[in-house]
């Protein structure tokens, strides 16, 4: 088995400044977010010039956070929330979920939408590619936190997580994830998006992957202390109960997608005089 490499979650200090490395991952996240968006509206079937992309991710940032934080306490601490209301607003406490922050992005993209009048469904499929980077960014950072670490396992890779407090070794699922829901996602979607695709097509492609990758990983990530007893037919997580409507949906939308295009496609065109 392998130990924790002993990693400090503070990166630097500059007098009373704290830099933590969570919050360098979520800088990395938006950064990289950026910079793909800021290539991606050079394309002629951009929804979006690159003087839009600014507004957009700061749009998108809000909605990860405020989503993820909603998500995390009505998805997987409602009964706290009902014994705690305030403990919702106490986000130093901790606490994020992607599957919250997906609709707090969704949200945000369709306010920024309504605001500038452009396509919702194309924005979405712009935006698709610019998530997994931003994902893989945010393992690392769970990672070095000792947090959302995997089961217990006998494999080699192994891991002992300090924090854990019971000396066992288990799975580095952050990694994992980092891994597949990050650069293999990336790596899927960017190449798909890489050229004209029916609209929402490739919305759909980031939901179904992430969907697969996620339902995967759960079964070496431990559940969360208070849900560990809740699992659906006794061997479903929470998170995996929550990536079911997202390849469902992502399924449905891209058979839609490509129905409709094969049936604009086949419409004779109209000749003119």
């Amino acid at each position: 088995m392998l130990s924790y490499p002993d990693i400090d979650p503070v990166a630097f200090s500059l007098g009373p400044l704290t830099v933590h490395w969570y919050g360098i991952m979520y800088l990395l996240a938006i950064g990289s977010a950026w910079l793909i968006a800021q290539r991606r509206s050079l394309r002629a079937d951009s929804p979006l010039s690159a003087s839009q992309v600014e507004d957009l991710i700061v749009y998108g940032a809000f909605g990860v956070v405020l989503g993820g934080r909603f998500g995390y306490v009505f998805f997987y601490n409602f009964d706290r929330w009902l014994a705690d209301p305030l403990w919702l607003l106490r986000v130093w406490e901790g606490g994020m979920s992607f599957h919250g922050g997906l609709l707090g992005v969704m949200l945000a993209i369709a306010l920024y939408c309504r605001k500038i009048k452009v396509s919702y469904l194309a924005t979405m499929d712009f935006v698709a590619p610019l998530v997994p980077l931003g994902l893989c960014f945010g393992r690392i950072g769970n990672f070095i936190g000792q947090e959302l670490w995997g089961r217990v396992t006998d494999a080699s890779w192994g891991m002992v997580f300090p924090k854990a407090g019971d000396g066992l070794a288990r799975h580095p699922s952050q990694l994992y994830q980092a891994f597949l829901e990050g650069l293999v996602l990336f790596a899927i979607v960017y190449w798909f998006s890489s050229k004209p695709r029916p609209k929402t097509a490739v919305a759909a492609v980031f939901l179904i992957f992430y969907g697969i990758f996620r339902f995967v990983v759960e079964f070496v990530r431990q559940p969360d202390a208070h849900l560990s007893e809740s699992l659906w037919l006794g061997w479903m997580t929470r998170g995996q109960m929550l990536t079911i409507p997202m390849v469902i949906g992502g399924l449905a939308l891209l058979i839609i997608a490509y129905a409709r295009h094969k049936q604009v496609a086949s419409k004779p065109q109209a000749s003119s005089h």
